[in-house]
């Protein structure tokens, strides 16, 4: 395990982080304690230190087992966890990005956790109706308290983050050093905005669902398949079970016996190399041992280019107005006449 820069920050966290949606069975599909730490220890003894859970996850369960489970060795880890979510589905103050709901959830995080303070504080969605300048001015508190030492953002459009961090810069206020986003070869829509976005900003990535809902694993391109087979899921899961999909990971399982190795291991290993931002850590979990220790080799090799080459091409995106327009020969001709195959720009 290697160690990457977190954004523009000097936190060093692992090439992978460990996500812990699933660690405890209140709704249903996730892993019970004992499996849960099986999950952990595995991740840990790979030299993992990037820890990622929220006040959500499995009704508090998953930040109680994380706590315990860190609590011999916290100053070893790099502990990411979240608020935003409704907690009280009755109350409508007991969710959103709003300083109350920041406070409430952050006391109620660092008890679940027993930690005097957390290392990363994402905000997990945006809510639409917090003003950004209270986000970040509560959130900047929070660290001037030391009850968060960085912050980050997930689920929030390109535009309001830049307006978020263009903000925190010019008030002196702590910014977002890292942004958690969707990405997989079945979801690559954040090419358009987030990741130009984070480069400019150098802000680090990390991706949730770098599998597409367990989709690239192979698992449902295989005979008689189904969600039913596989026992409880994720009520996502069958959101992206689409025929696009399907083929992607048609694609990944075939480049996978090609080169002897598992399509998890395929398909995050075309992340976490992606050339398209310095810094992608893709997010893995599971609901056993072996699906962490399988995901963890996912870095013991290089694709080939040209296996690289196909699995771009069966998942490639349209960018959309303004890229392709602003890509046309015409445009560059009309905007840069006949110098623009001259120039040698190291911004792209």
């Amino acid at each position: 395990m290697r160690y990457k820069l977190l954004g523009r920050s000097g936190l060093k966290v692992s090439e992978l982080c460990l996500g812990t949606m699933t660690f405890g069975e209140d709704y249903g599909w996730g892993a019970s304690k004992d499996e849960s730490r099986k999950m952990f220890d595995a991740y840990v003894e790979a030299g993992g230190n990037f820890i990622d859970t929220a006040d959500y996850y499995t009704a508090g369960t998953s930040e109680k087992y994380v706590g315990e489970f860190i609590a011999s060795e916290r100053s070893r880890f790099v502990l990411a966890t979240k608020y935003t979510l409704n907690r009280r589905a009755d109350d409508p103050n007991a969710g959103g990005s709003h300083r109350k709901s920041l406070v409430e959830a952050l006391e109620g995080s660092l008890r679940r956790l027993n930690t005097g303070y957390i290392d990363l504080y994402w905000v997990h969605t945006w809510d639409t109706f917090t003003p950004v300048e209270e986000v970040m001015r509560a959130l900047d508190d929070q660290v001037r308290a030391g009850k968060v030492l960085y912050v980050g953002i997930s689920n929030w459009p390109a535009w309001m983050i830049s307006e978020a961090n263009t903000l925190a810069a010019c008030r002196g206020w702590s910014p977002f050093v890292a942004l958690q986003t969707q990405y997989s070869l079945i979801e690559r829509a954040s090419e358009r905005e987030l990741l130009p976005m984070a480069k400019a900003f150098d802000i680090g990535i990390t991706a949730w669902s770098p599998l597409g809902g367990g989709v690239l694993a192979g698992k449902y391109n295989l005979q008689d398949s189904g969600p039913k087979r596989f026992g409880p899921q994720h009520p996502r899961s069958k959101d992206f079970l689409t025929e696009r999909n399907l083929a992607i990971a048609q694609s990944v399982l075939a480049i996978a016996g090609e080169i002897g190795r598992t399509p998890s291991q395929v398909a995050l290993n075309w992340v976490c190399r992606n050339p398209r931002h310095p810094v992608i850590i893709p997010i893995i979990g599971g609901r056993r041992e072996a699906h962490i220790k399988d995901n963890l080799d996912c870095l013991d090799f290089e694709l080939p280019p040209p296996m690289t080459a196909r699995l771009d091409e069966v998942s490639d995106i349209e960018l959309g107005y303004p890229h392709d327009y602003l890509a046309l020969p015409f445009i560059r001709g009309i905007a840069h006449g006949k110098t623009w195959p001259l120039v040698d720009n190291h911004r792209k």
